[in-house]
């Protein structure tokens, strides 16, 4: 009676141990969300519709574009006090300083710059409100400001578009946003509106080094159609 008591409880903590280690397998893969973000993303708790968060600058102009950060702002930068708003319909992507907006860069994205990211391998940027999660050089395109892309609010329109049937239940979500840089000596990918990338954000380097240096972990990046 021992012996088959003790086989059920083997049985069942290896039930549990399965249990775990397939949903983490499935939540690195990008099909199921991590378990911190359970409540948010079933709304257990009030889910809050992501409010607009900056003043968008009227026309299409790249606001002091001819002028550093440092001349605008001076050398001491508080970067906690720094964020950005990306526009993809007008290619523009804006630092803000105290909530004013300081500085314009050119941008381009992916080869389906027109809508919201749900699945990997879309090729499209994900809108919405973000924060960076890291910051470091990059081999091939100068730096990589790395977005918490997928967030909460990702999951929940990842789950709704497989629930209206536009992508497969087999989707994942994907990973790995971030803005960065071209390739050394292709600036003019930019300055043609050339959507080159799977969906990242991608400067002029110079551009992407001096926005590099005035944000940091944590800063807010809205991402607007």
């Amino acid at each position: 009676m021992i012996s088959k008591s003790k086989n059920q409880i083997k049985i069942i903590l290896l039930l549990i141990f399965s249990t775990f280690a397939l949903y983490f397998l499935l939540a690195r893969l990008g099909f199921i969300f991590p378990l911190r973000d359970v409540a948010e993303v079933l709304c257990l708790r009030e889910c809050e519709s992501p409010q607009i968060r900056h003043s968008v600058i009227s026309g299409n102009q790249l606001l002091n574009y001819s002028q550093t950060v440092e001349e605008l702002i001076g050398e001491n930068i508080d970067k906690s006090k720094s964020s950005i708003l990306i526009e993809k319909s007008k290619h523009r992507i804006t630092l803000y300083y105290n909530q004013k907006p300081i500085k314009s860069y050119p941008v381009v994205f992916g080869s389906s710059p027109r809508g919201d990211k749900f699945k990997e391998g879309d090729r499209r940027t994900p809108e919405g409100i973000f924060r960076i999660k890291d910051l470091y050089p990059h081999p091939s395109w100068s730096k990589f400001i790395w977005l918490d892309y997928p967030n909460a609010a990702s999951w929940r329109k990842h789950f709704q578009a497989k629930t209206t049937g536009e992508i497969s239940w087999f989707d994942s979500i994907g990973g790995e946003v971030g803005i960065h840089g071209v390739p050394q000596g292709s600036d003019e990918m930019i300055d043609n509106k050339n959507n080159w990338t799977w969906g990242c954000p991608s400067l002029k380097n110079q551009d992407v080094d001096e926005l590099y240096k005035a944000v940091k972990i944590g800063t807010l990046i809205e991402v607007v159609p």
